[in-house]
């Protein structure tokens, strides 16, 4: 049987392995992808730590992965060798549930996620369901896509859901691997984008990412410039930093919405007059289905929008991991396959 190399993780907490594995065939409705990238992203810490109910191990994570449709398994007829294809974190859903029944196919009750449920893209092929794939245009690299189907899908599909209009004032809390990706979209949305960060020397990249102005936490009180400005439609908050957010609450204006997409395990602050009175909410949102990763796709091909990425090759998947979770890349660490 042919061999390939994977990066897997057998047990808790334990270490990354590279390994060699039987290439893997599919089955019916999946096809087989030849890995050229796959992002890491933080949520891979749940795999790696243990810290996801009903993992099994070993397992290979990634939900981040960009490829070629190497082989087609019976009853996948909608798609054909040598398509270039992604996959995020939705993985497979039943279709039967009331989620589904809806098309909330990213809420159902028997979601498989990408690296969790089965094996993902820390590998130089995997299986995926067909319902999973989502077509990368030309323009896109293998590793400016593989980020798009994580950190992009999450921020591009929450604004484009998030009820603010055109020329509407959006501000995006961070500048990180999410963050940074905001405000692109905010801004190509148009939005009036404001980008709020800690520290002086985050502004010349915030208004090169179309940020129309940028709020130093360190230097004024953000919540009261935003109520300056109008108060915000919309805050994004993509930094994982629950005191933050709760800062924020008070620079929304009438109707304006706390959209939270960075995960933090501390709660969140807020009294029920600050929400009363100007009819202010707080909303989470996940990623999105396969029709919603392709939808964010095209638009980065249509505005130009790119993450900006750090790449590792697959065998050194535990120093790209480690330089992730040292907040120090810029802005998203990708593996490459060879």
């Amino acid at each position: 049987m042919a061999q390939m190399t994977a990066v897997q993780i057998s047990r808790p907490g334990g270490p990354f392995e590279v390994v060699e594995r039987e290439v893997p065939g599919p089955g019916p409705n999946q096809v087989r992808l030849k890995v050229q990238a796959c992002g890491i992203c933080h949520s891979d810490m749940f795999v790696k730590e243990g810290h996801w109910p009903g993992l099994q191990y070993p397992r290979v994570t990634g939900h981040e992965v960009a490829g070629v449709i190497d082989e087609v398994g019976a009853g996948a007829t909608a798609w054909k060798k040598g398509q270039r294809v992604g996959v995020g974190w939705h993985g497979w859903h039943c279709g039967h549930c009331d989620p589904c029944r809806r098309g909330d196919f990213i809420n159902c009750r028997n979601l498989r996620i990408t690296g969790f449920s089965d094996d993902g893209g820390y590998a130089q092929y995997m299986i995926a369901n067909a319902d999973a794939l989502a077509l990368i245009p030309d323009s896109l690299s293998p590793a400016e896509a593989a980020p798009i189907l994580c950190a992009g899908i999450t921020t591009f599909n929450s604004l484009r859901h998030s009820g603010a209009g055109a020329g509407d004032l959006v501000a995006v809390l961070g500048l990180g691997g999410l963050g940074h990706l905001g405000v692109q979209f905010a801004s190509k949305m148009g939005f009036r984008t404001v980008a709020i960060g800690r520290g002086k020397d985050k502004e010349p990249l915030a208004l090169k990412l179309g940020a129309a102005r940028y709020l130093d936490t360190d230097a004024v009180k953000v919540a009261e410039e935003l109520t300056k400005m109008g108060g915000a439609s919309v805050v994004l908050a993509t930094a994982p930093d629950s005191k933050a957010m709760s800062a924020l609450i008070d620079g929304l204006g009438v109707g304006g919405k706390l959209l939270v997409v960075g995960a933090s395990a501390d709660p969140i602050s807020v009294t029920p007059i600050q929400l009363i009175g100007n009819r202010r909410s707080i909303q989470g949102w996940p990623s999105g289905s396969a029709r919603d990763s392709e939808d964010t796709l095209n638009f980065c091909a249509l505005t130009g929008i790119r993450p900006m990425v750090e790449t590792f090759p697959l065998e050194q998947a535990a120093a790209g991991y480690e330089r992730m979770l040292s907040g120090k890349a810029r802005f998203r660490v990708v593996l490459t396959m060879n």
